[in-house]
């Protein structure tokens, strides 16, 4: 029995995988009401899911589970305890909590961009859940964790988009990845950077130079020239008092 529930989890996984990009680590959005069913199961969920979904798993919930979870009081005490254990994702709901059914549907809501799976127990939430393509389902049966099928709205946008009627998110993705790299759409992260305009050359660095002024003469080359002067005004002399003598 077992091994067939894990057959068609995988067929199940195959075909969220191939058309809505869901990949490892799976995201698993639990509320209150599965919480509440695997304590009563004495379900392992961090042993078992991954054994389950033959792959990595993240637990996770939101604020407006938890809140809900301690404003009903201590007969869910335990699926609180259970709840806090998983990652707390970020919902819209800051200022004022909402249910946890409608915190999840607001999760899933545009396509499922990070691709969660919703884990619950509650039938209303599920219907809904199912109206919207893409988003794989869970619940606990007989103590044991099933992964639904596609909806049959899965079903029929995956042949819609087969058919070329309509583009998945996924493949919306993938093309605006593509246009990135190639760098056909900018990146709307990337800091915008002015570009520099092109003039003409600076205005000051077209003055015309200066001309230096002479350099003065310095000290040491007045000394020489006046000695070589000295040397030749009494070369004269020296010459006429030898003719002198030898007169």
């Amino acid at each position: 029995m077992k091994i067939t529930r894990q057959k068609h989890a995988k067929k199940h996984l195959g075909f969220f995988r191939n058309n809505f990009g869901v990949r490892e680590p799976y995201q698993i959005l639990l509320d209150g009401t599965f919480c509440q069913a695997a304590l009563r199961g004495r379900i392992q969920l961090r042993d078992q899911l991954p054994r389950y979904l033959m792959g990595e798993t993240q637990l996770c919930t939101t604020r407006c589970v938890l809140k809900e979870l301690e404003t009903l009081g201590k007969e869910l005490y335990g699926a609180k305890l259970i709840a806090q254990k998983c990652q707390v994702r970020n919902c819209r709901h800051f200022k004022s909590a909402v249910s946890g059914s409608e915190c999840l549907l607001s999760m899933v809501e545009e396509g499922n961009p990070h691709h969660y799976f919703v884990a619950t127990q509650d039938q209303n939430l599920s219907v809904k859940v199912k109206k919207s393509p893409g988003i794989p389902l869970m619940f606990i049966i007989q103590n044991t964790i099933v992964l639904d099928k596609p909806s049959p709205r899965t079903v029929a946008f995956v042949k819609a988009v087969e058919s070329g009627q309509l583009v998945s998110v996924h493949e919306k993705q993938n093309i605006k990845q593509l246009k990135e790299e190639q760098g056909l759409v900018r990146n709307p992260e990337q800091k915008r950077r002015r570009r520099k305009k092109v003039g003409g050359p600076n205005p000051l660095s077209c003055l015309k130079k200066k001309k230096k002024a002479q350099d003065t003469k310095s000290p040491a080359s007045e000394k020489k020239r006046r000695r070589k002067r000295i040397r030749n005004r009494s070369t004269p002399k020296v010459l006429s008092e030898q003719q002198g003598v030898e007169g």
